[in-house]
């Protein structure tokens, strides 16, 4: 009877993962969903023309969805720089080509000061990130954070909310009002971020970090020095255009740009989400050991 009943639930897992529009998971990104142009596209037809980036009544543009509707942004597999060896890029959605995306460099053109260069070789073996210990994800981190993020302006109040979904309950403040950065900031996370519009993109110039987060998902070095400033452009519906300048003498000997381009997911929406239970990377959180007993594994 046990047996039967295994066979059963079995064949209605499978029949559910199967089903058009199914999400599928990766590694620390959350679902990555499929829209109907994309399944389109793996039938050989070519995926319908996205509609123009929405705006608000006074025309500026709306990061965010439609009134009534859902959305979240998600990086697929986006990454901060190409491999130098093409055969070992990434696929995915992050890396589908996209006219007007930003230029990577590769990483052997990122300007990494000597340590720098060597703390990120350690960590791409040792990835005990602090995300993964339900740590807030500053600098371009918070894209890649699981399940999207959700941009939420609101006119009224000046001021542009940034939602991570799959975190540990943050999100960041970009202040509208003019304002300048404080003198003497305590170092945090997130910054403080200050913007404006400049047409049809937003940028944002933020200081005041503390090392103790990943500044990508690869493991980017960065020290208290880090100047970050960031462009959003809504290239239309689908599309999201995230240019990066980093500036930060602490850790580069120059300043270096970056970017990808985030993608639409319609229909979703914030979640109640608990970092504890939703953990299921504790390799993750002990370093450099390959092998671990998950029964020994006491999660913080």
């Amino acid at each position: 009877m046990r047996k039967g009943l295994i066979v059963i639930i079995a064949g209605f897992v499978l029949a559910l993962l199967t089903l058009p529009g199914a999400p599928t998971f990766s590694q620390g990104q959350g679902p990555q969903v499929q829209g109907r142009g994309q399944q389109a596209q793996g039938r050989g037809q070519a995926a319908p023309a996205a509609k123009p980036a929405p705006r608000w009544p006074d025309g500026r543009p709306n990061l965010g969805p439609l009134p009534g509707e859902a959305g979240v942004w998600l990086p697929g597999n986006a990454t901060f720089t190409d491999p130098d060896d093409p055969a070992r890029g990434r696929g995915g959605l992050g890396n589908a080509p996209v006219p007007g995306a930003p230029k990577k460099p590769k990483l052997s053109e990122v300007p990494f000061q000597p340590w720098a260069r060597a703390l990120f070789d350690y960590r791409r073996e040792n990835q005990f990130e602090p995300h993964t210990r339900c740590k807030p994800s500053g600098g371009a981190r918070e894209f890649f954070t699981p399940y999207g993020v959700e941009f939420n302006d609101i006119p009224e109040l000046k001021r542009i909310f940034i939602m991570d979904i799959g975190g540990p309950h943050t999100y960041r403040i970009i202040y509208m009002d003019g304002r300048q950065h404080p003198k003497n900031l305590e170092p945090s996370y997130y910054g403080d971020s200050i913007g404006h519009w400049e047409g049809d993109t937003l940028v944002v110039d933020t200081i005041g970090f503390n090392e103790r987060f990943w500044m990508d998902r690869e493991g980017s070095p960065h020290t208290e020095k880090l100047h970050f400033t960031e462009r959003f452009t809504r290239m239309d519906m689908n599309n999201l255009k995230y240019e990066i300048t980093v500036d930060d003498p602490g850790a580069y000997t120059a300043t270096w740009s970056t970017g990808f381009v985030l993608r639409w997911s319609p229909g979703q929406e914030l979640f109640e989400y608990v970092c504890q239970d939703n953990n299921h990377a504790p390799e993750l959180m002990v370093g450099a050991q390959k092998s671990v007993d998950r029964s020994s594994v006491i999660i913080p």
